[in-house]
């Protein structure tokens, strides 16, 4: 017998009341329940990167990360990295964009959502950093160079976060 729980939480920047199931995904919950179909979910087994979003900051795969620990915390998907009041692109994105970093772009959410993480906690990466980083993220089209140099573009040779 499942009891369902009652969670808070915060995403993309709005509060969020819901009720959920304890087997429940954070995934199921962006996509099922609050329409936010950017998160795309593979492999459901914490392997392909292409579900990652931020939880207080901290990327998680979201197909694995169960919606009721994420009471109380902070998520942000793919549709929160721009802001909010002008829907201008984060300078991670728009790095993405001018560098062609993407094809069919079913990867490219998580690849953003790690990039944002990453350049959060190491605002000036060196390549090798930035590859490391994003190891767990898989492109099965477009391979890694443009991805990996958009995200050296968005890092700020001054120290601030790139977001």
């Amino acid at each position: 017998m499942s009891h369902e729980i009652s969670i808070e939480l915060e995403v993309n920047r709005r509060p969020v009341q819901l009720v959920v199931a304890p087997n429940e995904t954070l995934a199921q919950v962006l996509r099922d329940r609050l329409s936010l179909h950017g998160t795309k979910v593979s492999c459901d087994a914490q392997v392909c990167g292409t579900c990652t979003v931020l939880v207080d900051g901290r990327a998680v795969s979201s197909c694995t990360f169960l919606a009721a620990d994420a009471s109380g915390t902070r998520v942000t998907s793919v549709e929160g990295l721009a802001e909010p009041e002008t829907g201008r692109l984060a300078r991670v994105q728009r790095a993405f964009v001018e560098r062609a970093a993407f094809q069919c772009g079913y990867c490219t959410a998580g690849f953003l959502t790690s990039a944002t993480a990453l350049l959060s906690e190491n605002p000036n990466p060196t390549r090798a950093e930035v590859v490391e980083y994003l190891e767990g993220n898989i492109c099965r089209c477009t391979g890694y160079e443009a991805i990996v140099a958009a995200v050296l573009d968005a890092a700020d040779a001054d120290g601030t976060p790139s977001t």
